[in-house]
């Protein structure tokens, strides 16, 4: 049986799109798509405002493109999603995703709206482990998706929830709608079934996760910012993120999603197993990256974790939900962002390279 492959390199500015082809060619792209398939770029907007380490950096998206089209995949679509606290438009045109796309004309779709796709009940072939469960009546997915290949374009960074996010929460934001909220007490677990379900859906499936700037912290927003340098990529999803989460020095086998996928024979959890290529010697270092709360994440856990969950249907399921929909979005966009934020932002653009080559990309 072949190993699981996640290539490595470290970058700089002024080579970095031409790191990311020989990135994706390192990790396999050209056998894990189907060149007769459309192919699905899958932006990761955790924050629609600009924010390092926490959203598909513009070089990211432009060199996974060059890589895409060198290898002959010429039927491109970026898929935005909506969720409860972020705004697609508005998380395009602050990360710069739109000059990008255009330039390569390339088409933008929403899985949020009719014109672009319809919501369709799926019956998986997998058990899942609690989706069925979460959604009786039934588990709905975009049916566009279906029968093309997929490449995600998440960040390197921790995450209150999951410990540290990347490919596998990707889908998330995809394959759920909105009221993807419903599953937070079983995240774990539904990103593993997520996974299951993308394998049979997916022509093919592939991931580069940037950490030209990464994140550490209340991610996957709040976020304190660390230049690394270092890009990944892989058609296995639970290595990438696996190593990703090593070299933030977290144990990727004790992390639920990753352990559950690699126990269900989804993808290489164990980095033992798992073979790196192109400057190996990155998935040694360990970055000490910690694991945080805000006054946000920190609520969300008590009323999905603790024995107070026994109130989510009442608070979740009802007009209540818009209750802490406006507490989030007022505590992250106008308290937390002005009041620290801007002053991350203004020092990134200023002292760090990748702040400086965001600022040459046309806005």
């Amino acid at each position: 049986m072949q190993r699981s492959k996640v290539a490595i390199l470290r970058t700089k500015p002024e080579t970095v799109l031409e790191d990311y082809q020989r990135l994706c060619d390192l990790a396999g792209i050209k056998e894990a798509l189907d060149p007769k398939a459309t192919t699905i770029l899958k932006d990761n907007i955790s924050w629609h405002l600009l924010y390092p380490s926490s959203n598909t950096t513009p070089w990211q998206l432009e060199g996974t493109i060059q890589a895409l089209l060198k290898n002959g995949f010429n039927d491109l679509v970026d898929v935005h999603n909506k969720t409860v606290v972020t705004i697609a438009d508005l998380g395009d045109r602050y990360n710069k995703f739109g000059p990008i796309l255009e330039k390569y004309g390339i088409p933008k779709k929403y899985n949020f709206l009719p014109q672009d796709m319809t919501w369709i009940n799926y019956k998986p072939k997998a058990k899942m482990a609690v989706l069925d469960m979460i959604f009786p009546d039934g588990i709905y997915i975009p049916d566009y998706f279906i029968g093309k290949n997929i490449v995600h374009l998440p960040t390197v960074k921790t995450h209150s929830y999951t410990v540290t996010t990347g490919a596998m929460k990707n889908a998330f934001g995809g394959l759920l709608n909105t009221n993807r909220h419903y599953t937070h007490t079983w995240i774990h677990d539904t990103l593993v079934d997520l996974l299951a379900i993308q394998k049979e859906i997916h022509t093919g499936i592939f991931a580069t996760m940037d950490g030209t700037t990464a994140g550490s912290g209340p991610g996957p927003r709040t976020l304190l910012p660390h230049q690394k340098d270092v890009i990944l990529a892989s058609s296995d999803q639970v290595a990438i993120d696996a190593v990703a989460a090593s070299i933030m020095g977290f144990d990727p086998m004790k992390i639920q999603y990753i352990a559950h996928a690699t126990e269900r024979g989804l993808g290489e959890g164990n980095p033992k197993n798992i073979e790196i290529v192109g400057m190996p010697e990155i998935a040694n270092e360990r970055w000490n990256f910690k694991v945080g709360v805000n006054l946000g994440t920190g609520t969300g856990m008590l009323l999905w974790r603790s024995p107070l969950r026994i109130f989510q249907k009442l608070l979740f399921r009802t007009p209540l939900v818009n209750l802490f929909i406006f507490a989030s979005e007022y505590y992250h966009d106008h308290f937390w962002y002005p009041q620290n934020g801007v002053k991350v932002v203004q020092k990134w653009k200023r002292e760090s390279p990748w702040g400086q080559l965001f600022e040459k990309y046309p806005g």
